[in-house]
C-alpha cells in the first residue's frame, strides 16, 4: 500500500498537526489502496505562512528564472510519469495505459504549454500616458478534484509560478498520490522552499480553512457547481479572488445529414474515456430525428464494442468509477432515467458480467430522452450516452443551451457547416468533430461552470494583477 502521510511545507515534509489517518479505497478491488492523513487548519496556517514569506523573494524573480524553473520542472515531471499513472490506477481506476497515455502526459502539458505562453506574455504596456503592468497575485490557494488530477492541478500550478506567485494546493483526498509526487517533483526541481506548499485533506476542513484564510489572496477550485458555491461564500469574508471551473452538462450536436459512422466514433469516445468522469463528456447527442434510427446502431455498436477490466491491466479497456458514492450515484441516474420513460438500448445499471468486485459501470446509452428528465439534466460523470431527437437545427441549438451549464461544446459534421452553430451554442469552448480542447487553449465556461480560464496566455493573465501607474516622465 502507497502511503503519503505527510504534508510538503517550505521545502520539508512534515507531520500534520492533529491531523487523521485516511485510507484511500481501491475502486476496481475495494480494498485500501493508498494512506494518507487529513489535515487540519493549523497545517493550513502553517503552510500560508511559508507561501507568505517565500512571496517576498520569488515575486520579484524575472521571467527568464521562471522559464528555468519551470524547465526543471517539465524534466523531473518526465522522469515521474509511470509512477503517477501507477497512483492513479490504484485510487481513481484510471487504467494504466491510459494513465501513461492521457493522464499523465496531460499534466505535463499543462507546464509545457505554460513555458509557451511566459515566454510571448506582455507584463507590461503602455496606453497613451500610463503604464499598464501585470503583478504576482500574491498567495493562491488551490483545491483540485480527482478527475483528471494532474491536468487540473498543473492548469493551476503551472501559471501561478510563472506569475511570480506562492501557492498552497489542497488536491482530492480522493487521488493524492499523485500531488504529492508533484511535490516530490517540485523538490528535485529546485523550486525555493515556500513557493509550493501541499497539504492534503478534505473540502470541510483544509478546503473550507484555504477558503476564509484572510492571507490567501486568490482560490483557484476546480470542481462541482454545488462545491464551488459554499467555497465562494467562505472567500467572500475577505474579498479574495475566486477562479472557478466547475461542473458541465456538454451536448453533442450532431448537424442533420452528417455521417454518422465517420463523426461519431471520436466524439462518442469522450463519454467512455476516463470511464466518462470528464466535467465536458459530450454526453447529451443531439440528432435529427430522420436519422435517430440509425445514430441509435451506431452508437450501440460504440458503447458494445467497450471492454471493461481491471486498470493495473495494459490495454484500452475501461476501468471503474472512482468511489462507492459516484458508483450508486450513476445507479441511481440509470434508474431515473428508465422510470422517466427512457429506452435503455444497451448497458444499464448491473454489474458488468466479467467482474466480481469493484465500482464498475456499463458503457450505457438512452435513447428517447427529453430535455425534462434528470438524466438530461443532472452532470452523471459516467459512461452513460443520452441520445436526444430534434426536428430542426434551431431546435438542437435551443436544446443544446437549456442548461445551467456552459462549459463545453461539441458539434458532429461538416466544419463549415459547424462554425455557424458554434458562435450560437454558450459555451467556454466548442469542438468540432471532436471532444478535447486543444493544448494550451483558454478552458473555462459560461454560467454555473465558472468564472476565469485556464490554459494559455489567458490562463496565464487571470493569476495576475493588473497594476496601472500614471505621471511617470515622457
Amino acid at each position: 500500500m502507497d502511503s503519503f502521510e505527510q504534508n510538503y511545507i517550505n521545502g520539508k515534509w512534515i507531520d500534520s498537526d492533529g491531523g487523521t489517518p485516511h485510507r484511500v479505497i481501491n475502486p476496481a478491488t475495494e480494498e485500501p489502496g493508498t494512506k494518507i492523513v487529513l489535515s487540519t487548519a493549523a497545517d493550513v496556517d502553517l503552510a500560508v505562512a511559508a507561501a507568505k514569506e517565500a512571496f517576498k523573494s520569488f515575486s520579484q524573480t524575472t521571467r527568464e528564472e521562471r522559464l528555468a524553473l519551470l524547465g526543471r520542472i517539465v524534466g523531473e515531471y518526465q522522469k515521474r510519469m509511470p509512477d503517477i499513472a501507477a497512483s492513479l490506477a490504484v485510487e481513481m481506476g484510471a487504467p494504466i495505459s491510459m494513465g501513461n497515455a492521457l493522464q499523465a502526459p496531460t499534466g505535463l502539458g499543462g507546464f509545457i504549454s505554460t513555458i509557451a505562453a511566459l515566454k510571448e506574455f506582455q507584463f507590461s504596456e503602455q496606453q497613451g500616458s500610463n503604464l499598464i503592468v501585470h503583478e504576482p497575485i500574491g498567495i493562491v490557494g488551490m483545491i483540485t478534484p480527482w478527475n483528471w488530477p494532474l491536468n487540473q492541478i498543473s492548469l493551476k500550478v503551472a501559471p501561478a509560478l510563472a506569475g511570480g506567485n506562492t501557492m498552497v494546493l489542497k488536491p482530492s483526498e480522493e487521488c493524492p498520490g499523485c500531488a504529492a509526487i508533484l511535490a516530490e517533483v517540485m523538490d528535485a526541481a529546485g523550486v525555493p522552499p515556500g513557493v509550493f506548499n501541499l497539504v492534503q485533506g478534505d473540502g470541510p476542513t483544509v478546503g473550507a480553512a484555504l477558503s476564509s484564510h484572510p492571507d490567501v489572496d486568490m482560490i483557484s477550485f476546480t470542481g462541482s457547481t454545488r462545491a464551488g458555491v459554499l467555497v465562494a461564500k467562505a472567500a467572500a469574508e475577505t474579498v479574495k479572488r475566486v477562479h472557478q471551473e466547475l461542473g458541465g452538462k456538454s451536448p453533442n450536436v450532431v448537424l442533420p445529414g452528417a455521417n454518422l459512422e465517420e463523426v461519431l466514433p471520436p466524439t462518442i469516445s469522450g463519454v467512455l474515456i476516463n470511464t466518462g468522469q470528464s466535467c465536458i463528456a459530450p454526453t447529451r447527442v443531439l440528432v435529427h430525428k430522420d436519422q435517430t434510427k440509425e445514430a441509435i446502431d451506431v452508437v450501440t455498436g460504440i458503447v458494445e464494442a467497450q471492454e471493461i477490466g481491471d486498470p493495473m491491466d495494459p490495454g484500452n479497456h475501461m476501468g471503474p468509477v472512482v468511489n462507492k458514492a459516484q458508483h450508486g450515484k450513476i445507479q441511481e441516474l440509470i434508474h431515473s432515467a428508465i422510470d422517466e420513460g427512457a429506452i435503455l438500448e444497451s448497458g444499464g445499471a448491473a454489474m458488468p458480467t466479467n467482474v466480481n468486485r469493484g465500482y464498475y459501470i456499463k458503457p450505457t446509452i438512452f435513447s428517447g430522452v427529453t430535455p425534462n428528465m434528470r438524466i438530461a439534466k443532472e452532470e452523471v460523470f459516467g459512461p452513460v450516452v443520452t441520445l436526444m431527437s430534434y426536428n430542426d437545427l434551431d431546435e438542437a441549438i435551443e436544446i443544446a443551451n437549456d442548461t445551467e451549464y456552459g462549459l463545453s461544446a461539441v458539434i458532429s459534421g461538416d466544419p463549415i457547416e459547424a462554425a455557424k452553430v458554434a458562435t450560437k451554442l454558450q459555451a467556454g469552448a466548442v469542438m468540432i468533430n471532436s471532444w478535447a480542447p486543444a493544448p494550451g487553449a483558454p478552458f473555462g465556461g459560461y454560467k454555473q461552470s465558472g468564472n476565469g480560464r485556464e490554459g494559455g496566455p489567458q490562463g496565464l493573465r487571470d493569476f495576475m494583477e493588473i497594476k496601472c501607474i500614471s505621471g511617470l516622465p515622457a
